[in-house]
């Protein structure tokens, strides 16, 4: 069996130490905004497109990049980190579906959530601080993303 990958891109969004995670209807666990990159699209183009969608919020990337200057290409913004989850396991331990997450950091000016028509509404999301992260029941790798995400972002504030 061949393994299907798609890109993903996934934002840790933070304002004034905090960063929103919304409950996912379909997972039942608490995720920060993010999706399939688009045919058309870069990483980092899907990350600021589904943090559009999906709150309403305008965000700022950041991670530095490369100082080159390639004559034929672009520096693109690097994500935080790069994860590959399987997403559809066989009974025999064959993966048919992945996804591989660039996951970014970014900041927001407002904690005010409007997400677009179709998309999880404004009462799925919380801003988590650290303390608030590591008093949940979330994921560890979600913790400790929205930690770095947080000290991250308001040290470069």
């Amino acid at each position: 069996m061949e393994t299907t990958r798609h890109f993903t891109a996934t934002v840790y969004i933070v304002n004034d130490g905090a960063t929103a995670l919304h409950r996912h209807a379909g997972l039942e666990i608490r995720i920060p905004p993010g999706g399939h990159v688009d045919r058309d699209e870069c990483p980092h183009e899907a990350g600021r497109r589904e943090v559009r969608e999906e709150t309403g919020l305008d965000p700022t990337l950041h991670r530095e990049t490369a100082e080159l200057t390639p004559p034929a290409g672009e520096v693109l913004p690097q994500p935080a980190h790069m994860l590959l989850y399987d997403i559809n396991t066989q009974p025999d331990g064959t993966v048919g579906h992945q996804h591989i997450d660039h996951i970014y950091f970014a900041a927001v000016e407002s904690r005010e959530i409007e997400p677009e028509a179709g998309e999880a509404p404004a009462d799925r999301w919380a801003w988590y601080t650290p303390t608030a992260l590591h008093n949940s029941d979330l994921d560890p790798d979600t913790i400790a993303i929205g930690c770095e995400a947080i000290e991250t972002i308001d040290n470069t504030a």
